[in-house]
């Protein structure tokens, strides 16, 4: 009954260590998928902050932008009035500069008129042999004729001012034109261009396009480290809870050592405490084959003494039965002696074999539990030297991972700078295009109307007013 209680102990001190064990996965296990969550999650929010960092940026971007572009529509739309001011002062200036041509001009006519109106008359005096009526009609047809003159001078003058002015007009439209071309020019140069080139907007684009660029960088790197962090985390985690499990592991083999040293050494102490009673059986069994072994040479020495006097004299009865008495205490004697000698020799050799069983048992035990202690000390290797093989290419796939995205990263980045300057680059090229076929078109559109070339014209100047 003891026996069996300590067995059904022993199977559940075993069942609760496997139980323990068992429940010590379990909760590594939860830890290992509850910082995994965990850091997914922070890589969550990480990556959420990240795009809301890229929309703040665009959105600013995109309000800069718009910004830009109202501030280069003032600034085209006051350059425009500007030119336009400009073209209707000189136009004023020329009406007003026509207008004293034609007021001197008209009194100019008008001297010469009473001039030769006065010669006439002095000449008609001198003359007396004219009749009077005669003198009247040449002085009407004179009049008529300085009169026709005049007014066709007149409308001559008139038609060249008009032509002039007009002309004026075309060469001051023309020059707004090459002022509008060369203020945009000018915006090339200072990097502000609108609206159908926007270079300062390019250069906007640009400016925002290195910030989203070192942002992207900034974010990258950031990323880099959360990474690098969350693995180093999650690799000290795993080795720290197989730690754990090699120490607990470790702990439970030294105790269940422990507890087969202790159940051997109270088995070789009840094998000593039950060795005496064992050997008094034995020495009884000894002595029962003794006594039984007395009893038959009784029985032999019986039958052997009743055929002796048979077969004997009866004279001789008497020193015959002194002669078997002798010779049967003396086979007793040496029958005992054996008897007692194999029992001191039984008790030697039990001895003997139970301390040599013992310690066959003890060293058995003892190579059993070295065994078993290098297997587990040779899995624990095995199983350390995985993980951090795991770890090994985990850190090698994460670097793996970042270097190909920092390489696409730059390609990107490359590509957009690139697209940049092709998109500055065509739409200058499209700038001096238009310039050109505006200009083109213009002149030719003037030449049309018979205005000829207008590049050389010159404009009263402001102080010719």
């Amino acid at each position: 009954v003891s026996e069996e209680i300590q067995e059904h102990e022993q199977d559940s001190v075993w069942r609760e260590q496997m139980s323990g064990y068992k429940r010590m996965r379990r909760q590594h296990q939860k830890q290992l998928i509850a910082l995994e969550n965990r850091l997914k999650a922070e890589m969550d929010e990480h990556k959420l902050r990240l795009q809301k960092e890229v929309e703040t940026q665009a959105n600013n971007t995109y309000i800069e932008l718009e910004r830009l572009a109202k501030k280069q529509a003032v600034q085209m739309e006051k350059e425009l009035k500007a030119s336009a001011a400009e073209e209707k002062r000189i136009q004023q200036q020329i009406l007003v500069q026509q207008k004293k041509e034609l007021t001197t001009f008209l009194d100019t006519q008008k001297k010469q008129y009473r001039l030769c109106r006065e010669r006439m008359k002095e000449e008609m005096n001198e003359d007396s042999s004219t009749p009077k009526e005669e003198k009247q009609e040449r002085l009407s047809r004179h009049k008529e004729t300085v009169q026709r003159s005049q007014a066709e001078e007149e409308a001559q003058l008139l038609n060249q001012q008009r032509l002039v002015y007009e002309r004026s007009c075309r060469a001051l439209k023309r020059r707004s034109l090459i002022k509008k071309h060369e203020f945009e020019q000018e915006q090339i140069r200072e990097a502000s261009l609108r609206p159908e080139l926007n270079l300062q907007e390019l250069n906007k684009k640009k400016n925002q396009k290195e910030m989203e660029h070192a942002l992207m960088i900034r974010q990258d790197e950031s990323t880099q480290d959360l990474e690098r962090r969350q693995l180093e985390s999650l690799q000290r985690l795993r080795m720290e809870l197989i730690r754990l499990q090699h120490q607990t592991e470790l702990e439970n083999q030294e105790e269940y050592n422990n507890r087969r040293q202790r159940e051997l050494h109270r088995k070789h102490a009840l094998e000593r405490r039950q060795q005496p009673r064992n050997l008094k059986a034995l020495e009884m069994q000894i002595k029962k084959q003794f006594q039984d072994t007395c009893k038959v040479q009784n029985k032999q020495y019986k039958a052997l003494r009743n055929h002796q006097l048979e077969v004997s004299p009866k004279g001789d009865h008497k020193t015959l039965l002194k002669s078997l008495k002798e010779e049967q205490t003396r086979k007793l004697a040496v029958l005992a002696e054996q008897y007692e000698q194999s029992i001191n020799e039984m008790m030697a050799s039990q001895s003997l074999r139970l301390d040599a069983e013992q310690e066959a048992e003890c060293q058995a035990l003892k190579r059993q539990l070295q065994q078993e202690m290098e297997l587990l000390d040779a899995y624990q290797s095995k199983t350390k030297a995985q993980t951090e093989a795991q770890h090994e290419r985990e850190v090698q796939k994460l670097e793996q991972k970042v270097s190909l995205r920092r390489a696409h990263l730059e390609q990107k980045i490359e590509e957009e700078l690139a697209s940049l300057q092709k998109e500055r680059t065509e739409k200058i090229k499209h700038l001096f295009e238009r310039q050109e076929r505006e200009l083109e078109a213009f002149d030719a559109e003037s030449a049309r109307l018979g205005f000829g070339s207008l590049a050389s014209f010159d404009f009263p100047k402001e102080d010719d007013r």
